[in-house]
C-alpha cells in the first residue's frame, strides 16, 4: 500500500462509497458504527450515497421506524446508530462527554441533582409512550420547576441522551421528537469495557482505515491509550502499518483495485470521509494552497474525485428540482468533470428531483 494517495481509495471502499453493495440505509449505519449527523438532511444524504438504490424516502422512513437512531454519543455531536449498538456505545463513551460537558453544566447552573431530576421529569413525560418535542418537553422541565432557559434545554436534553433515557422518535411533520430509549432500542446484556473498546476499535478501523489512534481518540472522544489498547484487542480483525513513524490500522486484506473510470462524489458536511480523523491530510492532496484551511475542517459540503477533495458545493432546493452550484478548487480533466457530473445526477435521483 502506498501512501499517502491510496489511504483516501482504500477509504472510499471500506466506508461503502466506492461500490455500495449494502441495499438498506440501517445496515450502512450498522457498518460504520455511528455516522455524524447533526446536519441531519445532509446525513441522510451520507447514507444515501452508500446504500445501493436508497432514496431520501427510504432514509427517512428507516428514521422514522427506529431501525436508525439519532442521538449524542461518542464526542459531544449528534450521531446516526443502530439499536442494537447505541447502549454499548452509550456505556462507553457517555463519561468522557460528561466530562468534556462539566464546564458548561457549572456555568448553567445545572447540578448532579438539577441534571438527576430533569432525567426524571423527561422519562415521566414520556412513559405513556407517545413521542414529544423539545418544545413540549421543555413545557414539561418548567411544569416540573426546573428552568430551560440560555443552553439549559439542550443539556437536559443532551444528559438524558448520554445516560439512556431518552433517544430520537419519528419526526412529526418537519419537527424532531424524543421518546423512551427503552421504546426504541431491546435491552442488551453490558459488554465489559474492554470488550466494548475492541469493538469500537474494530469498526473504526475497518472502515475508516488507514488511520491512527489520534484519528480514533478524535472520532471517538475516547483517549489515545484506549485506542491503541482498543487496536491491539482488535488486531486479530486488523492489519498495521508503520509509515513515517505512525502506526496505521486498518482492516485486513488485499486493497480495493483502483478503475479507470474517476470516482466523484458530492460530501455532505461533516462526511465520516473527512470528519472521522484528526489528520486529514489524505483526503487534501488535490487541494493545494486551500489545503491549509480545509484541514481543520472543510467549511461546507465538498466534492471529492477519487476520494481526494478537490472543491464544495451547496444546493438550492425548488419544488421542482434541485439546483447544485459547484466551486471546484483543483483542475479536472474531461474524464472527472464528467464523473462529477453524474455524481450530481445521482443527489438529484436520491432526492426524487431532476438536478441543474
Amino acid at each position: 500500500m502506498s501512501f499517502p494517495t491510496d489511504v483516501a481509495w482504500r477509504r472510499l471502499a471500506t466506508q461503502h462509497l466506492l461500490r455500495p453493495r449494502l441495499t438498506d440505509p440501517a445496515a450502512v449505519v450498522a457498518a460504520l458504527g455511528a455516522v455524524q449527523a447533526q446536519d441531519y438532511p445532509a446525513a441522510k444524504w451520507a447514507l444515501g450515497q452508500r446504500t445501493a438504490g436508497a432514496t431520501d424516502a427510504d432514509v427517512e422512513r428507516a428514521f422514522a421506524n427506529g431501525a436508525i437512531l439519532r442521538t449524542h454519543v461518542l464526542r459531544p455531536t449528534w450521531h446516526f446508530v443502530t439499536p442494537a449498538d447505541i447502549r454499548w456505545m452509550l456505556a462507553l463513551t457517555a463519561p468522557r462527554v460528561h466530562q468534556a460537558n462539566a464546564g458548561r453544566y457549572r456555568e448553567l447552573g445545572l447540578d448532579d441533582a438539577t441534571r438527576r431530576r430533569g432525567d426524571r421529569t423527561l422519562e415521566r413525560a414520556l412513559r405513556d409512550g407517545r413521542p414529544r418535542t423539545r418544545a413540549e418537553l421543555a413545557a414539561a422541565l418548567r411544569r416540573a420547576g426546573l428552568d430551560t432557559t440560555e443552553q439549559r434545554m439542550a443539556y437536559f436534553l443532551m444528559h438524558a441522551e448520554l445516560n439512556a433515557v431518552i433517544v430520537s422518535g419519528p419526526r412529526r411533520g418537519a419537527q424532531f421528537t424524543y421518546a423512551l430509549l427503552d421504546a426504541r432500542a431491546p435491552a442488551a446484556t453490558p459488554l465489559a469495557r474492554d470488550e466494548a473498546l475492541a469493538r469500537l476499535c474494530a469498526v473504526y478501523f475497518a472502515t475508516r482505515g488507514p488511520a491512527t489512534a489520534r484519528d480514533f481518540a478524535w472520532w471517538s472522544g475516547l483517549t489515545v491509550a484506549d485506542a491503541r489498547r482498543g487496536a491491539e484487542a482488535a488486531r486479530p480483525e486488523l492489519a498495521r502499518a508503520t509509515v513515517d513513524g505512525a502506526d496505521y490500522w486498518y482492516a485486513d486484506g488485499p486493497a480495493p483495485r483502483r478503475t479507470r473510470t474517476p470516482a466523484a462524489h458530492l460530501l455532505p458536511n461533516y462526511d465520516e470521509h473527512f470528519v472521522g480523523f484528526r489528520d486529514r491530510s489524505a483526503v487534501l492532496q488535490a487541494m493545494g494552497p486551500a489545503a491549509a484551511r480545509w484541514s481543520a475542517a472543510p467549511p461546507r459540503h465538498v466534492v471529492a474525485v477519487d476520494g481526494q477533495l478537490v472543491g464544495g458545493w451547496k444546493r438550492t432546493l425548488h419544488r421542482s428540482r434541485v439546483d447544485v452550484t459547484l466551486d471546484l478548487l483543483a483542475p479536472l480533466d474531461a474524464a472527472r468533470r464528467r464523473a462529477v457530473d453524474d455524481a450530481v445526477a445521482r443527489y438529484g435521483v436520491f432526492l426524487g428531483l431532476p438536478t441543474a
